[in-house]
């Protein structure tokens, strides 16, 4: 390519030198983003009009950002009756009223299916062929949108603009869970079962659960309310996926997000959890309202099929401890002591030791070896491709346990963030051996270093909340690992393998995702967005403008996109998002300017619904609210 480093054969003119100093400083600056919750941005563009040279010299460096392809590659960016470009598709922002937009989690569709089971509150994406359509504009950040504050500040405080409801301010009132002040919410750290706090509360668990020694790692938290476990979890090493229904309580999984705690909306229904078997070291209810001797013990089953052997279940609130609790309940004694009878039942059925009863706290603890004595009338799950959950319905069987060596011993955390984990150890992942593993981590850790290049904010508070749309065995999370920051590794349903097992066995965590799906989140739920081969991977399977678009509802105002693909296939990412207020940069991969594999970084535009619009947005083009808004 002429306008590309070729191993140092021939110099660069001192008008492309100048170009592509620009051209780095102005991602460089972009990528930095240091509002920490407040201002509309404006100070990005102005830091950029008055830089004027980058300190890094561009041509010492294998990655040439700011690079121009399209007289080499076409990739339909050309109108064919013409030699000029033509224009990219402009995408109109969606009604204000559609700021907290959540898919496969609408209200109105979600009403027109069973309550049985909470069937109503899981997943129903709407599709063409049920005569639904996608919208085609772009979700709006409220009027008065800030940056959330950096961790761990964000753990206790929201700007208040950013989920502006008081709703729980009032119904959770004397249990702590958030207060309104102001300009802000604050979270003192309280939970139904623990109003006092969440750290008095862990403190109490920690008496059994050894969360100190690295050994307990991964938590799921049912029920999770505005996820105060999960964060306060965090300074404990641990790290908990957090969910609860789409507003049981307004908002709830909104905080979480907000705060800065892994969550994503969903419920203990009728299909099962987006899980592998054998992820979480620890699963908790605390007062989640979920009905665990109910449907032959399906729930409780579900929890065994996704905790590790020598795991612990923790369940907070009725009916534990019924004898001293049931007139505050309002409920009899002999309906929760026969709903109590009826969890100790499943659990011996389970084989899970009842290892401690501490006030309103029942632990249990999965049997590390397989059970012995479990009841002939017991049914086993088929053995079959366990890994396959995606819309799978939910039965009252017992997952059987992993093959000889695929459910060996994890060292303790961080040791198991670059140890070699079990599954692939004994070879359970098709195609990866303990060497092609290794070579996978530090093929990352290049990929890492590269973008660190380009983009000097990462690993750094900038980024707390992140994803992987297309994670493997987590490579880039573990490259990219830090106490300031988690990820959510999605495994695509689409992928040839199902290594999200891989991703937990190394202390992270993640869910599997079919990107022609929206994700179950809120908007405005990360910070940075990896992908990795993504479009390629769901070329022939649904349009690339949807995902964008998903992308872009998920992403934060001014968060970032790394994107690495064919360069063909980013050149249509390129033109597309031009019309969906993204600056992009394109680079080389780090080896060699002459491999096809290109990465393109991106930064979302901050603007936001009608009332605080940015002259940017303004120039733009304005609302689609009442026209256009929809295919």
């Amino acid at each position: 390519m002429a306008n590309n480093k070729s191993g140092g054969s021939g110099a660069r003119s001192p008008l492309s030198l100048v170009v592509a100093m620009a051209l780095c400083c102005f991602f460089y600056l972009l990528g930095a983003w240091q509002r920490s919750g407040y201002g509309k941005g404006d100070a990005i563009a102005a830091a950029i009009n008055h830089q004027a040279a980058c300190s890094d010299n561009p041509s010492s460096s294998s990655t040439a950002a700011g690079l121009t392809f399209e007289t080499h590659h076409g990739g339909a960016s050309t109108n064919a009756s013409s030699s000029s470009p033509a224009l990219p598709e402009i995408f109109p922002a969606c009604a204000a009223s559609l700021a907290d937009h959540t898919p496969c989690h609408d209200q109105d569709r979600a009403m027109k299916f069973p309550r049985k089971n909470m069937v109503y509150r899981e997943r129903h994406c709407p599709t063409a062929a049920a005569g639904d359509r996608r919208l085609r504009c772009l979700v709006p950040a409220p009027a008065g949108y800030m940056t959330p504050f950096p961790w761990p500040k964000s753990r206790d405080y929201v700007p208040f603009a950013n989920a502006p409801y008081k709703s729980l301010t009032v119904e959770k009132a004397v249990q702590n869970w958030v207060q309104y002040e102001g300009a802000v919410f604050r979270f003192p750290g309280g939970g139904t079962q623990f109003p006092k706090g969440a750290d008095e509360y862990i403190d109490c668990l920690a008496t059994v659960v050894p969360f100190n020694s690295g050994h307990v790692r991964t938590v799921l938290d049912t029920g999770c309310g505005v996820a105060s476990l999960g964060a306060y979890l965090d300074s404990r090493g641990v790290i908990a996926m957090s969910f609860a229904p789409r507003d049981s309580h307004e908002a709830q999984v909104q905080f979480a997000l907000e705060r800065g705690v892994p969550a994503f909306i969903g419920v203990l229904g009728s299909i099962k959890l987006p899980f592998p078997p054998r992820s979480f070291d620890m699963a908790h209810c605390s007062r989640c309202l979920i009905p665990w001797g109910a449907n032959g013990g399906m729930y409780m089953m579900e929890i065994d099929r996704v905790l590790r052997p020598g795991g612990y279940w923790v369940l907070s609130g009725p009916p534990i401890n019924w004898k001293a609790n049931h007139k505050a309940w309002e409920r009899t004694e002999a309906d929760l002591a026969a709903e109590q009878q009826r969890i100790e039942e499943y659990a011996a059925v389970l084989c899970w030791e009842k290892v401690t009863e501490i006030s309103e706290i029942g632990i249990w603890r999965k049997r590390s070896e397989p059970c012995p004595d479990r009841p002939a009338e017991a049914r086993a799950c088929d053995e079959a491709n366990q890994d396959d959950v995606w819309y799978k319905n939910m039965e009252a069987c017992i997952t059987p346990p992993a093959g000889a060596g695929a459910g060996g011993e994890l060292q303790p955390f961080p040791a198991r963030l670059t140890a070699v984990p079990p599954r692939i150890m004994s070879v359970s992942v098709p195609g990866f051996t303990a060497e092609s593993y290794e070579e996978e981590n530090r093929r990352w850790e290049r990929h890492v270093a590269a973008y660190k290049k380009v983009n000097y904010k990462l690993n750094t508070e900038r980024y707390r909340n992140i994803m992987d749309m297309n994670a493997g065995v987590g490579g880039f999370a573990a490259a990219i690992f830090s106490p300031k920051a988690w990820v959510m590794n999605v495994v695509p349903t689409a992928a040839e393998l199902s290594t999200l097992g891989v991703v937990y066995e190394r202390g992270l965590i993640g869910m599997y995702h079919d990107w022609c799906e929206a994700f179950s989140t809120y908007p405005r739920t990360y910070d940075l967005i990896h992908g990795n081969g993504i479009f390629t991977l769901y070329k022939d399977r649904c349009k690339m403008e949807d995902i964008l678009l998903e992308m872009d509802r998920i992403l934060r105002p001014e968060g970032t996109v790394i994107l690495r693909d064919d360069v063909e296939i980013l050149l249509k990412v390129q033109r597309t998002v031009q019309g969906m207020r993204w600056k992009t940069l394109m680079a080389n991969h780090e080896d060699s300017p002459h491999i096809r594999e290109k990465v393109l970084y991106a930064v979302k535009r901050y603007w936001t619904a009608a009332g605080e619009d940015s002259e940017e947005q303004k120039n733009m083009g304005s609302s689609s609210e009442g026209k256009g808004s929809e295919e």
